[in-house]
């Protein structure tokens, strides 16, 4: 399956916030949408993501409190992208590689959306069901007077 798909079947929502927004703001948002990362975008461009990893980090270097922490100082600044063309498998390859949950989407430039570990998760689960009752359905109507590969 291609990330365009996926995509497709979750939808393009983009949150984001601006860097110089506050990581408590940025919470809020995350925990109201029930998502784990945030796009940080400035005048219409991607310039980072930030993830509960990162508010984790800035929590404990601040001791528990956010207070005014500006999203900049936390944030990923380069942060891992692929192409809506990628492969669900590359991707997951790269997501456990470069140890990632949540990779923007880009296209020409143009930023398309966030897949994260769970979408491709699904995607997966869902092609393996596909695959299975497909198998299912061949051995089925597998030709009377000879044997399934496995039995001979």
């Amino acid at each position: 399956m291609i990330i365009r798909d996926i995509l497709s079947l979750k939808g393009s929502t983009i949150l984001s916030i601006a860097p110089d927004g506050r990581v408590a703001d940025a919470v809020a948002i995350m925990v109201q949408n029930d998502i784990g990362s945030l796009v940080v975008m400035t005048g219409g461009r991607m310039t980072g993501m930030l993830t509960f990893r990162e508010v984790l980090k800035g929590l404990d270097a601040r001791r528990g409190n956010l207070g005014d922490l500006p999203v900049h100082d936390v944030m990923v600044k380069d942060p891992v992208t692929c192409s809506p063309e990628d492969t669900s498998e590359a991707l997951r390859e790269v997501m456990t590689q470069q140890h990632v949950r949540y990779v923007p989407v880009q296209e020409g430039g143009n930023l398309l959306g966030v897949i994260s570990f769970h979408d491709i998760a699904k995607a997966a689960i869902k092609e393996a069901s596909f695959e299975n009752r497909l198998l299912k359905r061949y051995i089925k109507n597998w030709p009377d007077g000879e044997e399934p590969p496995a039995n001979r």
